[in-house]
This record gives C-alpha cells, sequence and structure tokens, in this order.
C-alpha cells in the first residue's frame, strides 16, 4: 500500500471501532459526539474534495453525491447512516485504489527495464555513468548478469541475451562481433563490448517506456462515453433525487421519508463503477498485451484492433527473414566476379537487405569514394558514376527507363539487373525465405475473423504469388512503389469501411512502409529488425518480429472491450434495480450503499482480469 492508501485505512479502522461503540452507546450527547467524530475522521477527504470542486466549478462528481447524502442524513438525525454510508463508501475507493495501484504496478514491472548505470570505456579507464551521458560511438562493456543500457553493436566477445522484458518470449539470443543488440536486454554469458548507435533517448528501451507511459492519454470510443455519460449522468439523477423528495413531500406532507428516499438514491446513482473500472479495463489490456511483447500505443488503437476483418502485409522482412542471399548470377559480357563488384559497389551507399546482401556475398571490401553522382531512386534501384561511366542497379523498371533491354530469368526470386551507360551486363537473383511462423499467423487470422490476408510488395508477381499461395493469403499486389502501396491501402480502407464497421491493419517494417502504417486504420510495426520511421508512424509494435503476436493482440483487444462492456452493463442495471427499489421505499440507504460499492468492487475485480488476457 502507498501512504495515503495506508492513511485511509487507518481512517477506516479508527472510524469504525468509533461507529461500533457508538451504536452500543445509550442517546445522548457523548453517543451523538462519537459518530461525529467517526464521520470527520472518515469523511473529511471527501468533503475537502468535494468543497474544492465546487469552487472549481466542478460540481456534480462522486463527492458531492456522497457529501450531500450523508450531510442530509445527519440533517435528519439518521447518524449512524451517515457515518456508515462515508465508511463503506471510503473502504469501496481503498479498493478501487489499491487495483488500480496494482494494475500500474504489473505494467511498472514489466517496463522496469531501465539501467540506471552504462560502464563506459573512456581514455583507457572504466566509467560508470548514467545511459544518457553516453554518446553514440563510444564503447561500452556489459558484464555477465547486467542489463544492455543503450543499443550498439558488439565489438568484442560472445554471449547469450535474455529478451523477455522486450519480446514477452524466454528464448535466449546469441550474439556475437558484428551483430547488433537492443538496450533493456540481459547479458547471461560472457563480457561483451559494445560499441553505441543511439542516444539513449531514440533507444529501443526509452520508446518502449514512452509508448507504455503515455498509452492511457489516447482513450477509446467506449472511455470517452463513459467521461461523456458521467458528465450528464450524475447531474441528471441529482435532478432526479430532488423531485423524488419536492414532489412526494408536497403531496403527502411527509418530508423526512422521502429524504431518506432521495438520499439513498444519490448513494445508489454514483458512477464510480463506471468511472474507474472501465479505463481500468483497457489498462489492463494494454499491460496484459506488452507483457506479450505487444505494445499498443492507446486504448483506442487497441478498440480498434477488437474489429479487424481486413490485414494488409508487407512481404520482405515482415511475412519473410528480409535476410536475403545471392541464389543465381547470370552475367554478359563481363564475368561473375565483375558483375558483382560493380553491382556491390553502387550498392555500398545503401542499407536495404538487398543490397547488405549483394556486399556480402562478393566477400571482397568496396571503394565507396570511387563513386559520385550516387542517386536513389525509390522503388526501382541506385545508379552512381564509377570510373567516368555510370552504373546502374536496379528492377526491370529501371532498365526500361534508361533504355535498356534485360534477359528474362526463369529463377524465382529478387533480381537486380546492373547496366553501365546503355549496356546491359547482366542480372543478380537474391531469394528471401518465408518465415516459419506466417503461414502459422495467417491461420490463425483466419481463425479470429478476419475476412481478408492481402500482400503488398515491390517484388515481382512471380514472387508475389509464391508467396501468397505458400501462407494462404487471399490477394498479393506486386511491383508496388511506396506511393502505389499508399493508394491500394487507400482503395482497400474504401472497400472495408463500405461494408461495415471493420477495419483494416497494415503491417510492415521498413522506412517505406511509414506512410502505408500511418494511413491504415491500425498500423502494426515489427518492432524488432524494423525501422526507426515505421515503429514511430505505427500504432502497435510487434517487439519480436512475430506476425503470430497480431491475432494474439485481436484477441486481448477482444477479451479487453467484453469485460469494459460486461462492466457498463452489470453497473448500469444494478444501479437501475437499486434506485427503482429506493424510489418506492423497498430499499434504504444501508442497502443503498452496499449496492454502490459491491458493483463497483466486481467491477474493479472483472476489469483486473484484463492483465490476463491471451493467458
Amino acid at each position: 500500500m502507498t501512504r495515503m492508501q495506508k492513511r485511509t485505512l487507518t481512517s477506516i479502522i479508527l472510524s469504525s471501532a468509533l461507529f461500533v461503540t457508538a451504536l452500543f452507546m445509550a442517546e445522548g450527547t457523548l453517543r451523538t459526539t462519537f459518530f461525529a467524530v467517526a464521520y470527520v475522521l472518515v469523511g473529511w477527504d471527501v468533503l475537502w474534495l468535494a468543497g474544492k470542486n465546487i469552487v472549481r466549478g466542478e460540481i456534480f462528481d462522486e463527492n458531492f453525491l456522497m457529501s450531500l447524502a450523508t450531510i442530509g442524513a445527519i440533517i435528519i438525525g439518521e447518524y449512524p447512516e451517515a457515518v456508515a454510508v462515508m465508511v463503506l463508501y471510503q473502504t469501496g475507493e481503498l479498493f478501487q485504489s489499491y487495483a488500480l495501484g496494482k494494475s500500474r504496478k504489473s505494467i511498472a514491472s514489466l517496463m522496469d527495464i531501465r539501467p540506471d548505470t552504462a560502464n563506459v570505456e573512456r581514455e583507457n579507464l572504466l566509467l560508470t555513468l548514467s545511459p544518457d551521458e553516453v554518446a553514440v560511438g563510444e564503447t561500452l562493456v556489459i558484464k555477465p548478469g547486467e542489463r544492455v543500457p543503450l543499443d550498439g553493436v558488439v565489438l568484442e566477445g560472445h554471449s547469450v541475451l535474455n529478451t523477455a522484458a522486450l519480446t514477452g518470449e524466454s528464448l535466449p539470443r546469441d550474439v556475437a562481433p558484428g551483430d547488433d543488440v537492443i538496450s533493456g536486454c540481459v547479458n547471461q554469458g560472457g563480457l561483451l563490448r559494445i560499441r553505441v548507435t543511439k542516444r539513449f533517448e531514440d533507444s529501443t528501451i526509452a520508446k518502449i517506456l514512452d509508448l507504455v507511459e503515455n498509452a492511457s492519454a489516447k482513450k477509446a470510443r467506449v472511455e470517452n462515453f463513459i467521461t461523456r455519460f458521467a458528465k450528464v449522468y450524475t447531474p441528471l439523477v441529482c435532478g432526479l433525487a430532488l423531485l423524488l423528495f419536492a414532489i412526494p413531500s408536497l403531496i403527502t406532507g411527509d418530508a423526512r421519508t422521502w429524504g431518506e428516499r432521495a438520499l439513498s438514491f444519490l448513494v445508489v446513482s454514483c458512477p464510480c463503477a463506471l468511472v474507474i473500472s472501465v479505463p481500468l479495463s483497457f489498462f489492463g489490456g494494454i499491460g496484459g498485451a506488452s507483457k506479450r511483447g505487444i505494445l499498443v500505443k492507446g486504448s483506442n488503437y487497441l478498440e480498434q484492433l477488437a474489429n479487424v476483418n481486413v490485414v494488409v502485409f508487407d512481404k520482405t522482412g515482415t511475412l519473410t527473414e528480409g535476410a536475403f542471399k545471392v541464389t543465381v548470377i547470370h552475367p554478359q559480357l563481363v564475368s561473375e566476379q565483375e558483375l558483382l563488384r560493380l553491382a556491390a559497389t553502387v550498392e555500398s551507399f545503401s542499407d536495404h537487405p538487398i543490397s547488405r546482401s549483394i556486399r556480402a556475398h562478393y566477400h571482397l571490401p568496396v571503394n565507396p569514394g570511387e563513386l559520385s553522382n550516387v542517386q536513389e531512386i525509390a522503388g526501382q534501384g541506385i545508379s552512381a558514376t564509377l570510373g567516368g561511366r555510370t552504373v546502374y542497379a536496379g528492377n526491370e523498371t529501371l532498365m526500361n527507363a534508361i533504355g535498356v533491354t534485360v534477359n528474362v530469368c526463369p529463377h524465382l526470386g529478387t533480381i537486380v539487373h546492373v547496366a553501365q551507360d546503355d549496356t546491359y551486363l547482366g542480372h543478380i537473383v537474391i531469394a528471401d525465405q518465408i518465415k516459419a511462423t506466417s503461414r502459422e499467423a495467417i491461420q490463425a487470422l483466419k481463425r479470429e475473423g478476419v475476412h481478408k490476408t492481402i500482400m503488398l510488395t515491390g517484388d515481382t508477381q512471380p514472387v508475389a504469388d509464391y508467396v501468397a499461395g505458400e501462407l494462404g493469403l487471399d490477394e498479393a499486389y506486386a511491383q508496388l512503389l511506396p506511393a502505389d502501396k499508399v493508394d491500394r491501402v487507400e482503395d482497400l480502407l474504401t472497400q472495408t469501411h463500405q461494408r461495415g464497421n471493420g477495419k483494416l491493419v497494415f503491417v510492415g517494417d521498413g522506412v517505406n512502409d511509414a506512410p502505408v502504417l500511418t494511413r491504415a486504420d491500425v498500423g502494426v510495426a515489427m518492432g524488432a529488425l524494423g525501422s526507426d520511421a515505421a515503429v514511430e508512424a505505427a500504432d502497435v509494435v510487434l517487439m519480436d518480429d512475430d506476425p503470430r503476436k497480431l491475432a494474439l493482440g485481436m484477441r486481448i483487444a477482444r477479451k479487453t472491450l467484453a469485460i469494459a462492456r460486461q462492466n457498463i452493463v452489470f453497473a448500469l442495471s444494478v444501479k437501475a434495480v437499486t434506485l427503482l427499489l429506493v424510489a418506492v421505499g423497498l430499499a434504504n440507504m444501508w442497502l443503498a450503499v452496499f449496492a454502490d460499492v459491491g458493483v463497483s468492487l466486481l467491477a474493479i475485480l472483472n476489469a483486473t482480469r484484463a492483465l490476463n488476457t491471451g493467458d
């Protein structure tokens, strides 16, 4: 418990003790004094908050309702009821606070991945600094058992990293010199020396913390409805309570009886169960998803995930490994080695997976300093001046644009054609492997009710058709430039929205996917290997690059939404029945307060189930 919660508990215990003692005392000043002290002990906070809110112009809230009801009970001499209402109300608030704190603590423990220190090599000394004091390019020393404080590349050492806090997966990852490592992982093996590649504020760990901390600011429609509902509901029930007192009192002349009923009516009408439990449900859902390596940037995106019926995938790095390998080399007029040298040199400035695969297959070092007039043509390839001649490396579209005729290749894969000036020199075939989990991911989405799965790629149509056939995708569109992908998603969005209330999800991982991620109803990025731009633009991030997590995220979203709706229906139904019973005199203030507190506690307990969604 927090200090505030302990203080509230102490007040409840002392007040309850005075209350019970007073019940066994004879009528008189001493008994009334015991009740008064008990009331002030347990109710002072409520009265103070009600007064502050009235001064601010925020009159109609639960503090106002409780204050009005209990002060009214005191005025008509019902001291036990006034104290009992406050004790039970504060008990309910304490349970609410504890449940919310427990949910926040659960999420905080998931996100307790920020290292407090980093061991940095400076001037032959090993200094212990705060991670935000370390610059890009500096060398870190990560000892066994320590957490990686910043993103970087392994310079020396072999080890095993535990990524469970980031990805939700317990499977460790082997790392060796040249491998990328992300902050937040725990070094479970040998000593590592790592060169820092990102500042702390740009690191994986900082982005995760920021996403989770700010997720509650983006509310779902259900949450916004409850906020708007409470603003109308509370003054409405106050007005109804006033009418319940005034009209029958004038007709019957029994102001006391109808006054008690009106006060009980106010107690029951308190909207605590809705105001607390619905946001708590979404908060728990976001925390439950985070435990499984699915970062949702807001409740609104969680709500939209529950209504997905079309999923659009990028191919490379999303459904496939993105680890391209040169499989075939078809030179023309030059040797294989010369074709590879030209392609690797021209591609030396690009960080695209295809470019990296060509350089890796060439094995020999290239000299980017030999190049001039380097131009990367989006969706087509690269051109550069090398040795006084213009070299082109790219797809058939680029070759057609420069007036070069290409040879037809029978091999399946991504084909990089190479030309020098206006002379065709041959092509290189590069193949990508389908992820082992992709087919299972598509099947899981179908089970979750997704009507259509679609793939968009800049690759050739035969490659797209092959991948789509292997995975069981419904449609595949190939040879798309980044702008073409946006246009295609626009068309699919229009079709999806025309058919009903379903939502469209786009899943991607590259820089070129950022515009499409932004345009889709829900943009999902592959966070472990995906680009910073894609992760920034996305609404949901899958930390371990496993496409199966999308179906799990949808399942978590639907369970969370169901829990929130259960709480709304349950709370409103019980309140409606109890309000009717109070109005006709079949329920007194004791039953009213039990109904209010009981509904709140049951709704909150139901909301905490959202933390375990997906289990």
